[in-house]
């Protein structure tokens, strides 16, 4: 599972951290360019690929692919 977050596009209203039911997210500790602190994966492998963070994104900064191995 390979999960980018795009952070010029994340204005880290952490919904993603919400809806996520593995917590595969968590808020990052360190601030971005845009002086916040965006999610981070912390958990990829956890990942279903049920796409409720990228659904759920309002600004589409999430993608999550699936490895094809």
């Amino acid at each position: 599972m390979k999960i980018t977050i795009n952070e010029e596009y994340c204005k880290g209203c952490d919904i993603c951290i919400q809806v996520c039911p593995k917590d595969v997210y968590e808020k990052s500790k360190q601030l971005n360019k845009k002086g916040i602190y965006p999610p981070k994966p912390v958990n990829p492998n956890e990942c279903t690929h049920c796409n409720l963070c990228v659904l759920q994104c309002p600004d589409q900064a999430i993608n999550v692919e699936l490895n094809e191995e």
